[in-house]
């Protein structure tokens, strides 16, 4: 009797088991959803070019760039600008293709400040450095005071450096005509963390990836090469994925300006000091050139094919 019942109970708990088992497998499992993090970006005419100078170019420099493209210069002054002992010239420009941040050191720039290649203003200092760090991002300087907000120093995957920046008071900038664009030159083992990581912090998309662009965007006509577009809320990014077999001055552009004439651009630019490195080409629907500003800032510019 003991044996039939034991049986039974062996019976009972295996045929619960397999209903609990079959339930288990129709039902799906409740997931956890994802925390959305919302864009902290504020907009493309906050986000700055760094320039460093030498302070004798100081006023060269940007009393060119404003003659090439226009604009104007926010009040000048004397800063400390990093979280150690320093002092630099500091000035911003203002132009309707794009906003730059220049700094003129008086001393030697402390390390490792003048690796960046540009600031981003963000609505959420804090939020902004921890999303960062999750999206595979090294936060190479952290967080630290400044005259007027916060900054922190990033590097993604490739090496491309940039900072984060808060204001205590919210700036107000006018909106762009056109927006400029990060040039960003980074190898083919690194471009997909490079490229996956910042769409995602940067809540962007890819507007165009190709795998065989013309090589005389990078100084080889005879060659192609991989070019990524990305667009967010912090402007544009292009990236150039190359062997770094570049000839000068390909890779030394920090940022790809939009104009309307690049011709007359080009006489403005040489009128004010300006030096074409890369004579104008045409590729992908544009007349694009190179062109070194008084103290060695080099910029692509670029208008739309004729």
């Amino acid at each position: 009797m003991r044996k039939f019942r034991s049986l039974a109970v062996t019976a009972l708990v295996a045929g619960t088991l397999a209903v609990a088992s079959s339930l288990a497998l129709a039902t799906p499992p409740v997931l956890a959803r994802p925390v959305l993090v919302p864009s902290l970006a504020v907009g493309p005419q906050y986000d700055t070019t760094h320039v460093y100078v030498a302070p004798e170019d100081f006023d060269r420099f940007t009393d060119s760039f404003v003659a090439t493209f226009g604009g104007h210069k926010s009040q000048q002054g004397v800063f400390q600008v990093t979280p150690t002992p320093s002092q630099t010239i500091s000035q911003l420009v203002f132009t309707p293709v794009g906003t730059l941040s220049v700094f003129g050191f008086k001393k030697p720039v402390p390390y490792p400040f003048g690796s960046e290649r540009t600031g981003y203003l963000v609505t959420d200092m804090d939020a902004a450095v921890k999303s960062a760090r999750a999206r595979g991002a090294d936060v190479y300087v952290e967080t630290f005071p400044d005259p007027i907000g916060r900054d922190a120093l990033i590097s993604w995957p490739g090496g491309v450096h940039m900072q984060l920046y808060w204001h205590t008071q919210a700036p107000h900038y006018d909106p762009l005509e056109t927006v400029p664009e990060n040039r960003v030159y980074v190898s083919p083992e690194r471009a997909k963390a490079l490229i996956h990581d910042f769409v995602v912090f940067s809540h962007g998309k890819v507007v165009s990836d190709d795998r065989k662009a013309p090589g005389i965007e990078i100084g080889r006509p005879d060659d192609t090469y991989r070019r990524v577009r990305i667009e967010s809320g912090f402007g544009k990014i292009t990236v150039l994925v190359t062997d770094g077999h570049l000839p000068y001055p390909f890779g030394r552009e920090l940022t790809g300006y939009e104009v309307t004439d690049l011709a007359e651009t080009l006489k403005k630019a040489q009128a004010a000091g300006a030096t074409v490195l890369v004579q104008p080409f045409t590729s992908d629907g544009r007349d694009a050139a190179l062109v070194q500003f008084p103290g060695g800032y080099i910029a692509e510019i670029h208008a739309a094919a004729h």
